[in-house]
């Protein structure tokens, strides 16, 4: 019983994890689409959501598990996806550090972005002014790399590899959705076909979804799971793209929540991947619980009826 229950808490913690880190992609498919016709759109709807579902969040999980598994080799890996064999799942958690430094690395790195970089409506005291300290994102992340690989090569050095690969992978996936966010206007404009939209929301949404699958590996190693728990969240995405977009940006701090919850998973896969126990448990009760707040804080901005930006609480 306890393990149904764990499961189902993980299945939900994934889901909404995918849902709130997915908003920006929500909002960017909502808008593009407004500009296309009905058809097209439907299109979208429809066989996006199978490729979003079945083969971005279905196969990033495969590709992970492959690569940081390499000896159950292509077949095993993907048998793995769909299956619970003991001896699979032991493979696997033999190659957890590895796979949860990298993940941690890319996550932490994408915070800080954020923290530093990235403009956003302010939900806690002191984000205000981490962000005109913007120039030190660099500085914090270099020196956060510098500690990660000395301390991995002192336990694993694939482990010091492991986070390379994860800082690599984060400013890769970040020119990309840089790129994504600059070329919005033009998808917003006539010049491209309704097809040529179509493939460049495809290309997003798989840039995006990178955030969700790598921090689902906080939640379990069990790819199944994750593929149930993106899946739905990916489904919830789209619904939200068609008819709610509006009401779900009034919620302000939704992305703080999102934020909040990926510092919180990529901080408990780096400490997971050094051999502290994380009960599995910790990671859906925290994501809940930050999103939780977050959309608390939400609704009381709306209630007031206040459109200032305040700096903290």
């Amino acid at each position: 019983m306890l393990d149904l229950i764990s499961m189902i808490l993980i299945v939900v913690g994934l889901c909404l994890f995918e849902t709130i880190s997915s908003i920006d992609n929500a909002i960017i498919n909502a808008e593009v689409l407004s500009t296309m016709q009905a058809k097209a759109r439907r299109w979208f709807l429809l066989w996006g959501l199978l490729f979003a579902v079945f083969v971005v969040r279905g196969v990033l999980p495969w590709l992970i598990v492959w690569i940081t598994t390499p000896s159950l080799g292509p077949v095993g890996a993907l048998t793995s996806t769909f299956s619970n064999d003991p001896l699979v799942i032991e493979a696997i958690e033999s190659s957890a550090p590895v796979l949860l430094i990298g993940g941690g690395t890319f996550l932490v790195f994408l915070f800080f972005h954020w923290l530093f970089l990235e403009p956003k409506r302010y939900g806690l005291r002191g984000e205000r002014f981490v962000r005109t300290q913007g120039i030190w994102f660099y500085a914090v992340v270099s020196i956060l790399l510098t500690v990660l690989v000395y301390l991995a090569i002192k336990r694993e050095p694939l482990m010091a590899l492991g986070a390379v690969t994860g800082s690599t992978a984060f400013f890769i996936t970040h020119g990309f959705k840089q790129n994504a966010e600059e070329n919005e206007r033009r998808l917003m404009s006539s010049e491209m076909s309704d097809v040529s939209k179509i493939l460049y929301l495809e290309v997003i949404d798989a840039t995006f979804s990178i955030d969700g699958v790598l921090g689902a590996f906080a939640f379990t190693l069990s790819v199944p799971l994750i593929l149930l728990g993106n899946g739905l969240g990916a489904i919830v995405v789209r619904e939200v793209t068609i008819g709610n977009i509006e009401r779900i940006k009034k919620y302000r701090y939704l992305k703080n929540g999102a934020m909040y919850s990926i510092l919180c998973l990529g901080s408990i896969m780096i400490l997971d991947s050094f051999g502290m126990h994380i009960p599995s448990w910790l990671s859906p009760l925290v994501t809940i619980s930050i999103i939780g707040y977050f959309y608390w804080r939400s609704i009381r901005e709306m209630d007031a009826g206040g459109d200032q930006v305040p700096d903290g609480v």
